[in-house]
């Protein structure tokens, strides 16, 4: 009973595999195995184009270039594919664009299989320019201060060295700022700190980035004053940087991780490290206390030694899409979503130090229901900022995201707040670009 059971179901499968193969439509076979025209067409235009082939011989009428141009393209193209390479000036009247065909290469007739792409490509004598305006525009010039100091070790910067990021920073963002200054010690960290006329540039309205990540260089002046004289509290030294902001209006910059959680000198601390095996640090009395410090100068408040921790890890966050239209706008690209584990409490750094910020990231969404902190209420990077009166007062960049650093983030939120334009110029005749279009085909489909 069993055996004709199977043998029932056989039949049954085998009628249903023929009355499928005798309705089923198949592809062609170049369909089937063949390329994907439209891509390879584009791809193969961008590619002669990229290399100068292309724009050097649309805009020629010399035969040796045509002809070197009909072989790039049979190089670079599989041989069963064949070409019909169109180029065509363009004319504008009344706002209409029109198109004339102005040379025509193939070499083959083509079937019903078919696919094509186009590129528009400018003459090789037109030049285009992009000039940034300054930061500060034409009212304010504004420094920008990078710490490249060589007696600092960093932390968090996993990858880097405070030295190597300071260089990223300087060819990244020098054209935006009238006038650029590597701060190369702590001793030159000292003269910035003193306003001393020594240094280049102008103390006032200052950007200060901080390339060590959660360790900051400090000064053998203040490491000395707060080890002998304060019970090695060197949080104090975060709030005199809080203060300094303060007064002087900079725009403070910590680039990654949690900030002021060390501080670093590698020759005042020459026996001591931070517990992972770099020396050149001390955090006595610092860790957690030292953002808070930090932001007890910054907004004019009296010092009170405070190691709340106000960092919460938020896993994955998203570009917003502000920061995403000002990628295309600076041509600034990192990876739109990344890692905060070090995202700051709304509600220390709005409520109860009354900053307002300029936010990079999307929040988490709201999940206090299924966890014990509301990741909402987390900030993963911004800028923020402090009011007195009518009166800006400092800003603070805060990074909060997990390393290695990426310094195109960073850049990106100090674009965001300062938001210098852009002019973009184009140099050359008129009418000097051509529409190409590349039509391919496979020899042997149907």
């Amino acid at each position: 009973m069993r055996t004709v059971e199977v043998l029932f179901v056989i039949v049954i499968l085998l009628g249903a595999f023929t009355i499928t193969t005798q309705f089923a439509v198949l592809p062609s076979s170049s369909q089937a195995f063949g390329t994907d025209l439209g891509e390879l067409a584009q791809s193969t235009l961008e590619t002669l184009d990229a290399q100068g082939v292309l724009s050097e011989t649309v805009f020629s009428d010399d035969a040796d270039a045509w002809g070197d141009l009909q072989k790039a393209l049979s190089a670079s193209l599989p041989v069963n594919v064949v070409y019909n390479l169109s180029v065509y000036n363009l004319s504008t009247t009344s706002g209409v664009v029109s198109y004339q065909l102005s040379k025509s290469i193939a070499d083959a007739s083509f079937g019903v299989d078919s696919d094509s792409a186009s590129l528009l490509v400018a003459s090789p004598d037109v030049t285009f320019t992009q000039d940034p305006e300054k930061v500060g525009g034409e009212s304010t010039d504004i420094t920008l201060y990078i710490l490249n100091c060589n007696d600092a070790n960093g932390w968090w910067i996993t990858g880097y060295t405070g030295q190597s990021l300071a260089t990223e920073f300087y060819n990244i963002l020098s054209p935006y700022f009238t006038t650029t200054v590597l701060l190369n010690s702590t001793a030159e960290l000292q003269l910035l700190l003193d306003n001393s006329p020594s240094l280049p540039g102008d103390v006032e309205n200052a950007v200060v980035i901080n390339t060590f990540g959660e360790a900051v260089p400090i000064p053998s002046y203040y490491a000395n004053l707060y080890d002998t004289s304060y019970s090695d509290d060197y949080a104090r030294y975060c709030y005199v940087l809080g203060q300094k902001t303060n007064t002087y209006n900079w725009t403070w910059v910590s680039i990654v991780g949690y900030p002021f959680y060390y501080v670093t000198n590698t020759n005042y601390f020459d026996d001591d490290n931070n517990g992972w095996g770099i020396y050149g640090m001390e955090d006595s009395n610092v860790q957690q206390a030292g953002l808070q410090a930090f932001l007890q100068g910054l907004t004019d408040r009296d010092y009170a030694h405070v190691s709340t921790d106000i960092k919460q890890d938020v896993n994955v966050v998203y570009l917003t899409s502000e920061s995403i239209e000002l990628c295309n706008e600076y041509g600034i690209y990192p990876r739109p979503y990344q890692t905060s584990a070090r995202a700051l409490d709304e509600y220390y750094m709005l409520d109860t130090y009354q900053l307002s910020a300029l936010e990079l990231f999307n929040r988490p969404e709201d999940d206090s229901g299924t966890t014990s902190v509301d990741e909402s209420d987390y900030i993963p990077a911004a800028t923020y900022t402090n009011i007195e009166g009518s009166d800006k007062k400092g800003a603070f960049t805060a990074i909060g995201l997990s390393r290695t650093p990426d310094v195109r983030i960073t850049a990106l939120g100090l674009l965001m707040y300062y938001h210098p334009n852009i002019y973009r110029s184009e140099f050359g005749a008129s009418g000097k670009s051509m529409l190409v279009t590349l039509q391919l085909g496979q020899q042997g489909g149907t």
